[in-house]
């Protein structure tokens, strides 16, 4: 089974023709943001991990399964979505000591490059946005298979992982702890989980 994934806005796209000539095989799919998990991890207090989620999740794959290097991807994130099931800590994330969701209301991600890897699993290169900074980012992605539901939508699913330097992103704040070290780590582990249907030329899909 080969993948693919691909750049994006939230309508349907022509596939053009391969530099070869040939008819390019690209589909597009839309994100089902019931179907769909961005969940991260942190250290905290220098000992243990908190951990966390964002539940407002959209975005766009151009997907070809013969040519997966043609892929891409773009997902955004509603920052303000934040959870991490401790409200008061949910506020200062959204404060604009870290995310700032008041004038950055949307993280993104806009893939540049496939790289395939082979087994359904390939590299995926791009602009990762936070806080209004863009850096380059990369995911270790995986596709997972393609599947009809029992409503008639046509779904695939995928994941991807990678680990970003909050700091690499305007997000310094922190507190030295009397025993050493930092409240709050640098490294932020990013774990992502959705799944995708399959769009008709000139429709929206509908999430189940």
């Amino acid at each position: 089974m080969t993948t693919a994934f691909a750049s994006a806005n939230s309508q349907n796209v022509a596939a053009p023709a391969g530099a070869d000539g040939q008819k390019s095989t690209l589909t597009v799919w839309e994100i089902d943001p019931g179907h769909a998990q961005v969940e991260f991890a942190v250290r905290h207090l220098m000992i243990a991990t908190v951990r966390g989620r964002f539940s407002d999740v959209a975005g766009t794959i151009l997907f070809d399964q013969e040519r997966p290097e043609r892929s891409s991807v773009r997902v955004t994130i509603g920052s303000a979505s934040v959870d991490t099931r401790n409200d008061g800590r949910d506020e200062h994330l959204r404060s604009a000591d870290f995310l700032d969701a008041a004038n950055y209301p949307v993280l993104t991600f806009e893939s540049t490059k496939v790289t395939p890897r082979g087994r359904g699993s390939a590299l995926i290169t791009g602009d990762l946005t936070i806080r209004g900074t863009t850096r380059q980012a990369t995911l270790d992605a995986e596709f997972h298979g393609i599947v009809n539901d029992p409503w008639g939508d046509t779904k695939a699913s995928f994941s991807a992982t990678t680990t970003v330097n909050r700091k690499d992103y305007g997000l310094t704040w922190n507190l030295a702890l009397e025993s050493g070290g930092v409240l709050v780590g640098d490294d932020v582990k990013i774990t992502i989980e959705f799944q995708a249907v399959k769009q008709a030329a000139g429709t929206e899909g509908e999430a189940r």
